[in-house]
């Protein structure tokens, strides 16, 4: 056997082992892979954080593939819909899957899907979000200890807003409220988009969603604090809420999927083309408008961490009673 071949067989046995090892060697021996269009499933609406993350790596997975990138918006019962859609798609390299913790790790929970983790191939982590809590421009409370006075005060009076019960933004409030020993009435919606809306306008009270960080830098919505250990550097002024004596871990992560049966060695390829996209001197940057920042992990790495959020979720659904009328 040629050194050649040698190399070629090794790297190929040790594919699920060495993701990266693999793609490279797979990619030398001129595979046919990419030869037409990827499909990117996002499973919420346009405008929301999954659908912007999406679009930002389906651009540098393009260039790093030479291939076009196609970003599918496929919404429907709680990101289920397309969830369900990527994990039965065919298993060629052409479709993947993006979206959030929610959509793989905790829907399982609290919905009759006809999917589970089980049916994907996590291929890397991509982001993560700098949390947000905010409320009306007009509102009455200055950070976030302000509003939990005022909703100890008046058990049931306010409400705070989701993109859907069990998203992340959901879950936030649940534990939040929860560690705070308040009572606040949660208002699901079918995106972040219809939900800010109705923030603004002042028919909700608060909602704990990163996407509304540009409002909050207009002035059209006001920050009440950060969910993230550091304070946001866009929003410098708006405090954490560590530093108001809450502490809580949100779990929150963008990450790329393959149905399951996707070949090791495609898998291995689109990893590195991700990292290169997230590593990228641009991605903080561009990320950060959109309140998310680069927080790439490979395949192995992401595949624990699936797994263990799978379990942590699934505890925190039974142990909180989440329904979906919750």
């Amino acid at each position: 056997m040629n050194p050649s071949r040698r190399s070629f067989c090794a790297s190929s046995a040790a594919a699920m082992a060495l993701p990266f090892l693999a793609g490279t060697s797979w990619a030398q021996q001129g595979s046919k892979w990419p030869n037409k269009a990827i499909h990117f499933i996002s499973p919420y609406p346009p405008g929301g954080l999954s659908d912007q993350i999406a679009r930002f790596i389906a651009d540098g997975v393009s260039k790093e593939l030479g291939q076009p990138v196609v970003v599918d918006n496929k919404p429907g019962a709680g990101a289920a819909l397309g969830t369900e859609f990527a994990a039965r798609a065919t298993p060629d390299g052409y479709t993947f899957l993006v979206a959030p913790t929610a959509a793989v790790a905790v829907a399982p929970w609290i919905r009759k899907v006809k999917f589970s983790a089980d049916d994907f191939i996590p291929v890397a982590k991509l982001a993560s979000s700098y949390g947000l809590i905010t409320t009306f421009k007009d509102a009455p409370w200055a950070d976030y200890g302000e509003f939990v006075k005022a909703a100890k005060a008046a058990p049931g009076k306010y409400t705070f807003a989701s993109n859907g019960v069990g998203s992340i933004v959901h879950l936030t409030g649940v534990l939040l409220h929860k560690q705070a020993g308040i009572d606040v009435v949660h208002v699901p919606y079918k995106g972040s988009m219809e939900s800010m809306t109705d923030l603004i306008g002042g028919r909700v009270d608060v909602m704990y969603d990163p996407v509304t960080m540009p409002r909050v830098k207009e002035g059209s919505l006001k920050g009440l604090a950060a969910t993230t250990p550091a304070r946001n550097p866009e929003l410098p002024n708006v405090p954490t809420l560590k530093e108001l004596g809450y502490d809580i871990d949100t779990r929150s992560w963008f990450g790329m999927f393959a149905p399951k049966g996707t070949p090791a060695e495609i898998v291995a390829r689109m990893s590195e083309a991700a990292q290169k996209t997230m590593n990228a001197p641009t991605a903080k940057q561009q990320l950060l408008l959109s309140a998310l920042y680069p927080d790439f992990e490979n395949y192995e790495a992401f595949g624990r961490r699936v797994r263990e959020d799978n379990v942590f979720f699934k505890e925190l659904v039974r142990k909180e009673n989440i329904q979906l009328d919750s």
